[in-house]
């Protein structure tokens, strides 16, 4: 079994909630151009409703398995279940999608900065890393997985 990785400094709940604070400020103080005027706006929540509900499902999945949530916790199992049938990483899907449609909903495109950023800090300092863990732990069929399921979409 693989040794668990140094528990980050900042988790990815605690990214998005940064990154959604960034959307609201960088709306406020320093928008560049609206994308959608109202009412035409409130299509955002095409992404933010169906990706809280990714998040919460494939949450939801790891409990049901009961193995570690949070990231470097101890893996017992694979999930490969759910939405992680389509994506290895449907939680962080999940909260970038929310996040574009968020985005959207305010209007400004500024906001998206915030977007684009927490996908490549989830992307670079999670995930990959991640991954190794997983290989680590779970070997040739993590590999098996990570051949048959994207990383993203």
């Amino acid at each position: 079994m693989a040794e668990p990785f140094k528990n980050p400094r900042i988790y990815p709940l605690a990214w998005f909630a940064l990154a959604v604070i960034a959307i609201l400020c960088l709306n406020r103080w320093l928008p560049i151009a609206t994308l959608l005027p109202p009412p035409y706006h409130w299509i955002g929540l095409v992404l933010t409703v169906p990706s809280l509900a990714i998040v919460l499902h494939s949450g939801a999945a790891f409990l049901k398995a009961k193995t570690g949530l949070l990231p470097f916790s101890e893996a017992t199992k694979l999930v490969t279940c759910g939405f992680y049938r389509y994506t290895r990483n449907p939680m962080y899907l999940g909260m970038t999608g929310f996040l574009a449609g968020f985005a959207v909903i305010l209007g400004s495109v500024s906001s998206f900065v915030p977007v684009i950023l927490f996908a490549w800090i989830i992307d670079r300092h999670f995930i990959r890393n991640e991954e190794a863990f997983l290989l680590d732990t779970f070997g040739k069929d993590y590999r098996e997985y990570m051949r048959r399921v994207r990383r993203w979409i």
